[in-house]
Order: structure tokens, then sequence, then C-alpha cells
């Protein structure tokens, strides 16, 4: 794997939380390299420290130690507003629970991250609608959340998470609200961004979710217990 086609680098990660007197090691000492253009799920149990990796990994918190490249930047490195902007930049986030803006209609909860890398407003709807479109969902572009099935929703914010056309995309359960058949529809609709070149991981405690993923790296007690290629 050449320094180019490194997207991720993190070594020797550690998360500690303070619980009163004691220490919540959520992570051990994790090591992670990502290439460009790869789609990997990580695995495991309640408390294994998989979310936490992901909120590190998208820069949505820090480390306790350890080193983080992302992108070419050194993220261990960088103040707060320096990590928001390269979030910004580099990072689509698709959550559990959507979090889509209820009072905002679907087209306005897409330009979210456009508004805040203060896009002028009209390439902003351009950008909105077209990342709609790419999902078939132009024609709810006027609907809020509240007039959308959780498919819709969920769409929705994958639509927010491409609309900036992000290095990585990072799903957090993306399908934990959602029936079988729905699920199979957005994890569709993943794979298929990844099969145009998007980085994406994805954290998951569903087997039948995370088989989706070239790449299933398992994680247990803030350790990964194992990082393997199944197809």
């Amino acid at each position: 794997m050449s320094g180019n086609d490194v997207l991720i680098d993190a070594k020797n990660l550690v998360k500690d939380y303070p619980m009163g007197e004691d220490v919540f090691h959520a992570l051990r000492g994790v090591s992670i390299r990502v290439r460009r253009g790869e789609f990997l799920a990580i695995m495991g149990p309640s408390g294994s420290g998989k979310s936490t990796l992901l909120h590190l990994l998208g820069c949505l918190d820090t480390a306790t130690s350890g080193e983080y490249v992302l992108a070419g930047n050194a993220v261990h490195t960088l103040s707060p507003d320096e990590l928001a902007e390269l979030r910004n930049q580099e990072i689509g986030f698709i959550f559990q629970m959507f979090f889509l803006l209820p009072r905002a209609n679907a087209l306005e909860n897409v330009e979210l991250p456009l508004i805040y890398a203060k896009v002028p407003p009209a390439e902003r709807h351009q950008k909105a609608m077209a990342a709609l479109e790419f999902l078939n969902l132009h024609t709810h572009a006027r609907h809020r959340p509240s007039q959308l099935s959780g498919g819709q929703r969920q769409q929705i914010a994958i639509a927010r998470a491409l609309v900036n056309k992000p290095s990585l995309i990072l799903a957090d359960e993306p399908t934990g609200n959602l029936d079988s058949r729905t699920s199979g529809h957005i994890m569709g609709q993943l794979v298929r961004l990844n099969e145009m070149g998007n980085t994406l991981i994805i954290v998951t405690h569903e087997p039948d979710i995370a088989a989706y993923a070239p790449r299933q790296v398992r994680i247990r007690d803030g350790l990964i217990v194992s990082d393997e290629v199944t197809k």
C-alpha cells in the first residue's frame, strides 16, 4: 500500500473516559490503515469500542494518545477549529438516528454541510438537488422529515453525507432503525457509492450488514481482534 493510496493511518489510538475515581478504557491501542476507495465494516458487541473508534476516525472526538493521519493531515496535532474544518471538508456522516432538522425540508437538510462550507446559495441548491437526484429523491425535495418514511429519511442523510464529495463516508449503524427490506435497499445505495470510488466505513453489530463489506474488522474490549478481507 503506497503512501498516496492511504487515506487513514491510525497508530496506537487510546481513548480513556474518567468515571469518578475510575477510568474506562474505551480503546486500548488501536492501529488501522485504510486505503482510498476501500469499504470496510467495524464489528463488535456493545461496549467494544467500535463507535468510539468511528468517532475518532471522523474527528468527532480526539484520542487520549496515539497518532492519526487523515488524507495527509496529522489530526492529533490540529486545533478544534482546524478539526471542524477538516471534518466538514473530508468526511460525510450517516447516523442510525438520521439527525435531520425537523423544521427543514429534505433539500435544506442536504444543504447543511454546504452552508457550513460557505458555498453560495445558488451553487448550494444545485449540488443538494444533484445529490437528491442521485438517490431518486428529488421529488421529495420539499418534504419535511415527518412526511417521509424511515428509509427515505436515511437516504436524505446519505445525500447530505455525499453532497460535499468527501474523501470518507462514515456510517454508524445506518440500518439500525429500519426493517430488513429497507435495510437491503440502503446497503445497496452504500455499495453503489463505494463502487463509484467513495471510501466507506460502517459500524454494525449485524453480521448480514457487515457481509456487504469486503473487509471486516472486529473489535472487542477496545482492541482489534481480527482484520480480514472476505471478498
